[in-house]
């Protein structure tokens, strides 16, 4: 198939994609969801050896590699370098996510990509860093969480440390290699060439905390585990209703005297327990006990009906099925179906971000293993013989 033109906000730019599992794979999904040419490189596998990322018309694979094709390459066989050298000429990007000791193993660190295209801009995910005492270390999502500090403010008081419910290092490690890249394209620009972008777990994950972390930094405050309690803005959090739960979040005296006057207790406001912000942050536990009674008493809908009509930040909270049958996500038209030859049924996450002129969209669906290798190398300037003796060397 012809590349796929997701949009074309990056149509200009030529990715080489050697990502595995998530954090990689999901930076280069915004070049690719983008307009970018992304070709992803897949491991000729030896004897034995998975296919990492999971199965590859399983959900998770399907939602990362979107919008892109794919090529097979041994870079373990010196005539594969040389394949993937004669790419890296003609491309602009290149993204991995090896641990840091393995691409200059293989050949394919910054300093040797540099030395054949020094306008390319080279990005580097790992778990760590790519130099330091931890760089070695294999990365893991959780791993992060822990040492980054996030599972230590996560979770009920009490209860131990909890990890969130999604891979939020991976994914903000992988959004932010994604911004660092755009960033160092814009400079090239101006320089004429390109440099290194390296981000890692720890680093996306520590950044994360945001303002935990200032206070610490700052004001030397350690911030604990609060449950669905705000740290600030009180009251807020989840209360029950007849048929289930609800978020109340309050900011503000004026926010607050709306709020008790639509849970119909508007002695709150002259209650000095709860009159003041300190006193509400004083007597969290009391509040939000006294809130819960009142909230018992109608259901879901009633509550974020009557909440937002008084100018209350309030919403249900739903399993994920019902989130996709709410009227506003259907609006915004975030689910997408991903056009294909085959008649399968492929509906996955699109961008969050919508641009006037060049939108997003799904434009071809996640390729099956080194699809468009004879296509790819062909644009690359092989040719036919060139191919058919890589492939009856085993290189592609």
């Amino acid at each position: 198939m012809a590349a796929p033109r997701a949009s074309q906000a990056l149509s200009r730019f030529t990715v080489l994609d050697l990502t595995r599992v998530r954090a990689g794979p999901t930076c280069v999904r915004q070049l690719a969801d983008w307009g970018a040419n992304v070709i992803k490189i897949d491991a000729l596998l030896e004897g034995g050896e998975e296919q990492m990322g999971g199965p590859r018309q399983g959900a998770d694979f399907q939602n990362l590699h979107r919008n892109k094709r794919a090529m097979s390459l041994s870079l373990k066989d010196k005539k594969g370098l040389d394949v993937f050298m004669r790419l890296v000429k003609q491309a602009d990007v290149v993204v991995e996510n090896f641990r840091p000791d393995v691409k200059s193993k293989l050949g394919i660190d910054y300093e040797s990509v540099r030395k054949v295209n020094p306008r390319i801009v080279y990005g580097s995910i790992s778990g760590f860093g790519q130099d330091g005492p931890y760089h070695k270390r294999p990365g893991f999502d959780q791993i992060a969480q822990g040492m980054g500090g996030l599972m230590s403010v996560t979770g009920a008081p009490g209860e131990g440390p909890m990890r969130v419910g999604i891979p939020v290092a991976d994914l903000s490690g992988g959004l932010f290699c994604a911004i660092g890249i755009l960033t160092a394209l814009l400079e090239r620009e101006v320089s004429g060439e390109g440099q290194w972008v390296q981000t890692s777990l720890l680093q996306a994950q520590i950044f994360m905390l945001d303002f935990q972390a200032a206070r610490w930094l700052m004001e030397n405050e350690v911030a604990k585990q609060a449950g669905n309690n705000h740290p600030t803005s009180i009251p807020t959090g989840v209360f029950k209703t007849t048929d289930g739960y609800i978020n109340i979040a309050t900011t503000g005296g004026r926010i607050w005297e709306r709020c008790a006057q639509t849970l119909g207790a508007p002695e709150f406001l002259t209650n000095p327990d709860y009159a003041t912000a300190p006193a509400r942050s004083k007597n969290r536990d009391a509040l939000n006990a006294a809130i819960n009674k009142l909230t018992e008493k109608k259901s879901t809908e009633t509550w974020v009906t009557e909440f937002n009509a008084a100018g209350v930040p309030c919403g249900p909270i739903y399993a994920i099925d019902q989130m996709f049958e709410d009227a506003q996500v259907k609006h915004l038209g975030i689910a997408q179906d991903v056009p294909n030859e085959e008649g399968r049924h492929i509906r996955l996450v699109g961008q969050p971000v919508t641009l006037s002129r060049t939108p997003s969209k799904m434009a071809g669906r996640p390729p099956e293993f080194g699809e468009q290798t004879e296509e790819v190398l062909a644009e690359f300037g092989f040719g036919a013989d060139e191919i058919a003796t890589l492939r009856q060397a085993k290189v592609v």
